[in-house]
């Protein structure tokens, strides 16, 4: 290949990525938007409430496992590889492999779901359980909850799988799709299976089934359905072929099983973070566990649209730019990628947290009490929006190089510290200390794999005038919007979201010179 073609060939690549990661943050904004009127609408059914707290409390153990075995951990083991298969092996070969990753996903997870269905009751009531400090009737409920969820963990087995299949083959839109319908089927159940009482949709009553938050669970259910059937159409396309072997001796089966090993621990710290973050919150006021969700949901907003959205797209290209040991373009698009979530990242925090309280007060119709509650979670949580999206990338450069050890190491002292944080801060501070916790911790981690990448990769943290130029303009932007919000000239939601308005005009300058090389990715 010639130098001409080299360099055609690689801003093919780097506008693919940027128009993949534009597609993906585009699909993201709408599954966050459903995601949000999703949580409105169960939060003005259910308010800040103990069965609320009984729900968010029952998906921890099935999230976890599903993160486990078929979401993050094997999906990003997977990705490097099966890129790898069909760069030198073709289509057929990668699909070959897929499907014995698949089997072996499937069963393991049925195993796992069927000793956690067993033991609920145990596990939810033990002192280092999901929740000891409820009563023992909510208990009961999370319990119940706890084994319906299983179900949709189930689905999602293969659906995770799908979703990193076709993402292996650069096919990234019904992949991003899958999470809004996901959601539709949590509306429906939100809507229509769990209250007792009609929603009416104009002219339309919609039916009630009055099935409590046992709905929320099967909407939970449906969503999941939804979304491993969205997917179907591209496995046509791409022509996959389901293998009824598990492929023991297949070298990218074991290539697989050494990568997802530290990665399940990875993971598995991932969400053992919120597994005791939820321990201590059912030891606080009722509706702690509650507020603890939607601050996190309300964080994950920007983070996702931002920063997951950009890993999701970045990653088969790093990988297959590490499979050419092309360093400089490994290192080249990381850094562009750390600069881009830089000027997007600390404006949205700041303009998010200033603008929280009148925009939750509308929203959602919580209490006085609920209110200042999820405001002051979110708050804790939005703090570390940058170190979460930093992460996003960090890690994700690790495992495009194939190297799952480093970012399990990180994982580990991020537990460590989130451990270290929390039992200091939740006592004074309640879900706003167990926020903070999850902000510090998080942050530490991505500042420790952003070191260690350095090291291999010297440029990539080259970062200090685009951090300084956009914190500036964040300060300038959010004093506006102080006074602006002091004036009280309008009404809450009105109020809230004129002052983002103006907040993001201002900001939007600073930031303008890294967004508009989001081409360049």
């Amino acid at each position: 290949m010639t130098e001409t073609q080299d360099h055609s060939s690689g801003v093919s690549k780097a506008t693919h990525v940027a128009r993949s990661s534009l597609l993906i943050a585009a699909l993201f904004a709408v599954d966050k938007a459903l995601g949000l009127g999703r949580q409105v609408i169960i939060g003005r059914q259910f308010g800040v409430s103990a069965e609320l707290d009984a729900f968010n409390a029952a998906n921890n153990l099935p999230d976890l496992l599903f993160a486990l075995i078929s979401g993050g951990a094997l999906a990003i083991a997977l990705i490097p590889v099966l890129s790898q298969a069909k760069e030198r092996e073709g289509r057929d070969a990668a699909w070959t492999l897929l499907s014995s990753i698949a089997n072996w996903a499937f069963l393991l997870t049925g195993a796992l779901a069927l000793l956690i269905a067993l033991f609920a009751d145990s596990i939810v009531r033990a002192q280092i359980g999901v929740a000891p400090g409820f009563t023992p009737e909510l208990q009961t409920v999370v319990a119940r909850l706890m084994r319906l969820n299983l179900i949709a963990t189930m689905i999602f087995s293969l659906s995770g799988l799908v979703m990193a299949g076709l993402q292996a083959n650069q096919h990234f839109w019904l992949p991003a799709i899958a999470p809004s319908v996901y959601d539709i089927g949590q509306i429906f159940g939100a809507l229509v299976l769990a209250p007792s009482v009609g929603f009416r949709l104009g002219p339309l009553t919609l039916p009630a089934f009055g099935l409590g938050v046992n709905g929320l669970v099967y909407g939970v259910i449906l969503g999941a359905c939804l979304h491993l059937g969205v997917q179907i159409p591209g496995l046509v396309r791409y022509r996959f072929r389901w293998s009824p072997q598990l492929g023991l001796r297949h070298p990218g089966v074991r290539k697989v099983a050494q990568l997802m090993g530290p990665r399940i621990l990875t993971i598995g710290t991932f969400q053992l973070v919120f597994i005791i973050q939820d321990n201590l919150a059912s030891r606080l006021e009722v509706g702690s566990v509650t507020a603890l969700a939607y601050g996190w949901l309300i964080m994950q907003v920007p983070e996702t649209i931002i920063a997951t959205a950009m890993g999701t797209a970045l990653l088969p290209t790093m990988a297959e730019q590490f499979a050419r040991a092309d360093w400089e373009a490994l290192q080249g698009s990381i850094q562009r990628a750390l600069r881009s979530i830089l000027a997007l990242t600390i404006p949205s925090f700041a303009l998010m947290a200033v603008t929280l309280h009148p925009l939750v007060q509308a929203a959602f119709g919580f209490d006085v009490r609920g209110t200042e509650l999820v405001v002051a979670t979110s708050r804790a949580f939005l703090l570390g929006l940058v170190g979460h999206s930093m992460l996003e990338v960090a890690a994700r450069g690790f495992y495009a190089q194939q190297n799952a050890r480093v970012p399990l190491t990180a994982a580990a002292a991020r537990v460590v510290a989130y451990i270290a944080f929390g039992s200091l801060l939740f006592g004074p501070l309640g879900t706003a200390g167990l926020g903070l916790s999850n902000s510090l911790a998080f942050t530490l981690e991505a500042m420790l794999l952003l070191a260690l990448l350095a090291r291999r990769l010297p440029g990539v943290l080259q970062l200090g005038r685009v951090a300084l130029r956009v914190t500036v303009g964040t300060a300038v932007a959010c004093l506006a919007m102080y006074a602006f919000l002091r004036m009280d000239l309008l009404a809450p939601l009105l109020s809230g979201g004129a002052a983002l308005a103006l907040g993001g005009m201002i900001a939007l300058p600073f930031s303008w010179p890294e967004i508009s090389r989001l081409r360049s990715l």
